[in-house]
């Protein structure tokens, strides 16, 4: 079965237009201190957004976004990046420098990043992520050592 070709989507251009908009994203900023808290913003047909919050020490595991493209923009706060390089499935190498993302960073990344999230300061973060193709799948992996082993894949309607 043949895949339907992807049509171009500027993520980052997105990302930032709807980061404009506080209107859309303010209003449903809300902090939960056992989980991050998040809320979907749009879901057309060519890419979807999230709006995600982060209370100080909240983070992601390790993960991928199972073959989606993404971009993220700080709306608040400063988030911490931590990236791997992948290589053939299923195992990456970590790369030994994070980025920290601060108020207004914007952040792009292909089909085939994998990276850790974590608000490691000491106020509360927002971001807004965009997506393309919609999430169907997300990918988590455990360190060992410098390098992540494919632990479990988890599917949009059934594990979130």
């Amino acid at each position: 079965m043949s895949r339907k070709p992807r049509t171009p989507v500027n993520l980052l251009q997105i990302a930032t237009r709807l980061a404009g908009v506080r209107s859309l994203w303010e209003p449903l900023v809300a902090y939960d201190p056992v989980s991050r808290y998040y809320a979907r913003l749009a879901a057309e047909p060519h890419f979807e957004a999230w709006l995600l919050t982060w209370v100080p020490g909240q983070g992601t595991d390790w993960h991928d976004h199972g073959g989606s493209a993404g971009a993220f923009v700080t709306l608040r706060g400063t988030l911490t990046e931590q990236h791997a390089r992948a290589h053939s499935a299923p195992t990456a190498t970590i790369e030994p420098k994070a980025r920290e993302l601060g108020t207004g960073a914007v952040r792009s990344f292909g089909t085939r990043h994998l990276h850790k999230v974590t608000n490691y300061s000491l106020e509360p973060a927002v971001s807004l992520h965009v997506y393309s193709p919609a999430l169907v799948e997300m990918n988590r992996y455990q360190p060992r050592g410098e390098e992540l082993d494919l632990v479990q894949t988890q599917l949009v309607g059934v594990d979130w």
